[in-house]
């Protein structure tokens, strides 16, 4: 028996460039093929440079004004802290929670990317990590597939663990062409689980075009949707 459906999901990663955007993107666009009847948002929680909200606004029709896709947003790719100081702005924790509130009450699921990995700062004070404890949210983590992926998979599990993430799985991604060989030797998934206890949830290959959003919708299908979208 299907379990309730969740209405909200943060995507979260290891690191910068590990793959939370498609991932976002994949689920998403499984939602509007599959649950079309259902109102879907999205939310990167804030955005320092170009990138993510411009992408959501083109390949999704959201209904959402660009300060609902991106509360915050800060002109140098850096860290929100420092980005912030740089325009003389404060990053305002209040402005992200009340539009993911509101966005919350009018949609059936929303979709919340965040920025950096798990540890990434978003105050001088709190991490993704916080953000996520604090405010309860659902989390799903991103891995990359590549040398080095046990230990930022163990790593980054410690630290949700000790901000008491709600951490529903693991998804490895292939930022590059891999061979399966390399997908077992570099994330082999009963060590990563076996060392974090978190289960992983599927593994995506490597997707070269992004927008064709039946064959991400499809990619999406391949991937333990029960524990991703449901209690």
């Amino acid at each position: 028996m299907t379990n309730k459906l969740l209405n909200t999901l943060l995507v979260t990663g290891t690191d910068t460039e590990v793959g939370k955007t498609v991932l976002t993107t994949a689920l998403a666009a499984y939602w509007q093929q599959y649950h079309s009847s259902r109102s879907m948002g999205i939310v990167k929680l804030m955005q320092s440079g170009e990138g993510d909200c411009e992408w959501y606004q083109k390949l999704f029709s959201l209904d959402q004004s660009p300060q609902e896709l991106t509360p915050l947003y800060f002109q140098a790719p850096l860290a929100p802290p420092i980005a912030a100081a740089r325009e003389n702005k404060i990053v305002d924790l209040a402005k992200v929670w009340q539009t993911f509130t509101t966005l919350h009450q009018r949609r059936d699921f929303l979709f919340l990317e965040a920025l950096g990995g798990l540890g990434s700062p978003v105050t001088h004070e709190l991490t993704v990590a916080d953000l996520a404890g604090e405010w309860r949210l659902p989390t799903v983590l991103v891995v990359p597939v590549r040398l080095g992926g046990i230990a930022q998979a163990v790593a980054n599990v410690a630290l949700a663990r000790q901000s008491r993430v709600n951490l529903k799985g693991i998804i490895l991604n292939c930022v590059q062409p891999r061979t399966n060989t390399e997908i077992a030797d570099w994330t082999p998934i009963e060590l990563i689980q076996s060392l974090t206890h978190i289960p992983i949830l599927g593994c995506l290959p490597y997707i070269e075009n992004l927008t064709d959003l039946s064959k991400m919708a499809q990619i999406a299908s391949n991937l333990d949707l029960e524990r991703l979208l449901y209690a």
